[in-house]
C-alpha cells in the first residue's frame, strides 16, 4: 500500500491531461470537471506558465482559486468614462494561498511563476473579456 505522503503534485495523475482551448491566452491549459449538475461548480485544474497573463476580465459567477504550486498575482478595476481605473492594490497569491472573486468582479491575474492552480466557479464557467 502506498502512502498517501508520497503522492505529489509532480506524480498525481490528477495534473494529467489537460488540453488547450481555443481563444485563451498562450500558456493556458485545463482540465475540467464533467459537466453533470447544472446546478453545481464548475472545477479546472490549471497549469499557468511563469510569465502568462489573463487581461482584464470578469466571470458570470463567483469563483476561487486555490494556487498549488506558484505564485501569481491578481489586479482588481473599475469601468469608468475613459476605460478601466485600478481599484485597490495587487493581490498576491503564493502556494498555498486561497483568493476569491466576486461574480462580475472585473480582475486581471498574472502569473509570476510556473502555477498549478484548483478554480472553482459557481455554476457554469464563462469569461468575459473587459476593455
Amino acid at each position: 500500500m502506498s502512502n498517501i505522503n508520497e503522492v505529489t503534485s509532480e506524480t498525481s495523475n490528477v495534473w494529467n491531461n489537460h488540453i488547450s482551448v481555443p481563444e485563451t491566452p498562450e500558456g493556458f491549459t485545463l482540465r475540467t470537471t464533467y459537466p453533470t449538475n447544472p446546478d453545481g461548480a464548475e472545477v479546472m485544474l490549471e497549469r499557468w506558465d511563469a510569465g502568462s497573463e489573463e487581461p482584464p476580465h470578469s466571470h458570470p459567477g463567483d469563483d476561487m482559486t486555490i494556487v498549488v504550486e506558484g505564485k501569481m498575482s491578481i489586479k482588481f478595476y473599475t469601468k469608468e468614462n475613459d476605460g478601466l481605473v485600478a481599484d485597490g492594490e495587487e493581490v498576491i497569491l503564493n502556494k498555498g494561498d486561497t483568493g476569491y472573486v466576486k461574480a462580475g468582479r472585473i480582475h486581471d491575474a498574472k502569473y509570476i511563476e510556473d502555477c498549478k492552480l484548483v478554480y472553482v466557479h459557481d455554476k457554469a464557467f464563462g469569461f468575459t473579456a473587459e476593455d
